[in-house]
Formats: structure tokens, sequence, C-alpha cells
């Protein structure tokens, strides 16, 4: 039995879920993939994986094993890649957690990569948190603000301002706020992300105002914010990435823009620098790239006044 190659293959079950898929992805039937868990049991005396009709699931003794695979693959990765023995050239799969905002910036950018990296393999998986990286099978996850938990590695990549936008036909059926109280009188796309959702904070020239902010539409989305602004149901607020281009187009106009209404830091957070698979940091160093580049035009976007469509009426 090839150990490294097997515990590879032990790895991907783990993730997939799935001795059918995995046996696809390597062109190979269910029995022989089967045959290499029942070898690997054999090897180390201990059952992995919990078989039903329905699903497979990890024993404890998976998951232990299911960690030490990880830290030696990934081990073996940086060996050969620093021998050259893959050409720098990093290969596999790697899993990226990240807000769909950010999704769709980087996903018309992919096809340079993955042509410089013909091995790399990209999973990406959207959503607006991740609270645990082990547990969501992430190498590595795009956060808003500087994560609580103090065992993962944080590092900054930029910073991004908030705005509150409407489409036209809203703010020609209610007309635009002047102050950030008036909200109180508009109806408000509320993005579900904890307790203080709906509780809205603004700086004045007499000092910070805040607001507590209703509407008849709630979603737990960003992108379906995006979506509820876009189709007048109410003034959300957004950060400036994902509205760019609607402001430069008019399909969305800037609401109290003399009001700053703060802004996100946004972070790398992967599990650990110690065995970091060259894929790993490959990917690290893509969507840093790409979010100093966003973060470079919205800046010299708002010295020019290109994304400042503001209701004038």
């Amino acid at each position: 039995m090839d150990l490294l190659r097997s515990l590879g293959t032990f790895v991907r079950v783990a993730e997939a879920g799935s001795l059918s898929a995995v046996a696809r992805e390597a062109g190979t039937s269910h029995a022989a993939t089967s045959r290499i868990i029942s070898q690997l049991e054999e090897h180390f005396g201990v059952r992995l994986l919990h078989r039903t009709t329905r699903r497979l699931s990890l024993t404890e003794d998976g998951q232990d094993l299911l960690s030490h695979a990880r830290q030696l693959l990934a081990t073996q990765e940086e060996m050969e890649a620093a021998l050259g023995r893959q050409n720098a050239s990093p290969t596999g799969r790697v899993r990226v957690g990240l807000p769909a905002t950010t999704a769709t910036l980087i996903v018309p950018r992919l096809p340079d990569l993955l042509e410089q990296y013909p091995g790399l393999l990209v999973e990406l998986v959207v959503g607006d948190r991740f609270d645990d990286l082990v547990e969501a099978r992430l190498d590595l996850a795009l956060l808003r603000g500087r994560p609580p938990e103090s065992s993962v590695i944080a590092r900054a990549i930029g910073t991004f301002g908030r705005v509150l936008v409407a489409s036209p036909p809203y703010l020609e059926r209610r007309g635009a706020p002047q102050h950030p109280n008036d909200l109180v009188d508009h109806d408000c796309i509320i993005h579900e992300t904890g307790a203080d959702s709906a509780h809205w904070t603004f700086a004045t020239p007499d000092g910070p105002v805040d607001v507590q902010v209703s509407g008849s539409f709630h979603a737990d989305n960003s992108e379906v914010v995006h979506r509820a602004a876009l189709a007048g149901l109410g003034i959300a607020m957004m950060r400036e990435p994902q509205v760019a281009d609607d402001l430069r187009a008019a399909r969305l106009y800037r609401v109290l823009p003399d009001f700053a209404s703060g802004h996100d830091q946004l972070f790398l957070v992967f599990p650990s620098r110690r065995h970091l698979a060259p894929r790993t940091r490959v990917m690290i160093e893509f969507l840093a790239a790409i979010t100093q580049e966003v973060e470079t035009r919205m800046r010299d976007a708002r010295v020019w006044g290109e994304n400042e469509t503001t209701w004038l009426m």
C-alpha cells in the first residue's frame, strides 16, 4: 500500500462524504476506493468510517487520522515545492470561504490563476459567516472584522467603507432622508448578521448618531440584500465594492452621503502558518492582491467622484 496516496484518498473521502464521488474524481471504481479505506483501517487497526446506506461519517479515530493526514500531506507538498519537484506549481484542492460580494469579484479573475497553476482546484464556499474553519473544512476564509478566535492566523488585507443606497423607484416614491434620524420613517432593508443588524451608526458634526431602523424585508445574505435594494424594497447599507458599478450606472443612488456610516476591515483567516500547503499560500496571495486592487480603485473613485451618484431631488 502507498500510504501517502491512501491518506490522500481518505482525506478526500472525509471532505466529500462519499466514496463514489471520490472514485469519480480519481477515475476509478467505488470498490477500489472502498478497498483503500479498508486497507488503512487494517494498517492502523481502527475503524475510520461509519458506513450506512445513506451517508458516511468519521469515527473518533477517523477524526484523529484526518488531522494527522492533512498535516502530513501538507508537509509533503511543502517539501516537494522546496526541492523544486513540483516546479513551484501548487496542486490540489483549496476550499475558500468568502462572502458573496467577494466571490463575484474574484470569479472573473480565476481563469488567469488556474491557467498559471493547471493542477490547482478551487472550491468556493459562499456565506456571510464562518465561525469554525475546521468544522467547515476550509483551508482559509475571508472575514469582515478580526475573528475572535485566537487559535487562527488573521491577516489584514484591506478596508472598505459602507454606504447607504436606494433605487430610483424607491426614492421617487418615498423621497430621500436628509438626516440619519429620518431613517425611522423609511423602509430599510436589514442584513441579518447578529443582534445589532438593525442598529445603524453614523458620524455627524454633532457626534455619532445611532438609529434603530426597521423594514419589511430582512435577509442573511449580502447579495440578496443587494438585489432587494435594486428591486426598490428600501434603503440598504452596503459595502462600497458591491454597489460601485450600480452607482456609476445610476441603478442605485447614494443616500445621506454626508454622514459616514463606518467601514469594514477584511481579514484572511487560516488555521496555522505551519504546514500551510503551497496551494493555500497561492490562494492567500491571490485574494490579497485582488482586495488591494479593488481598494485602490475605490479610493481613486472617491477622490474623483466616480461613484458619488447621489439622489438630489
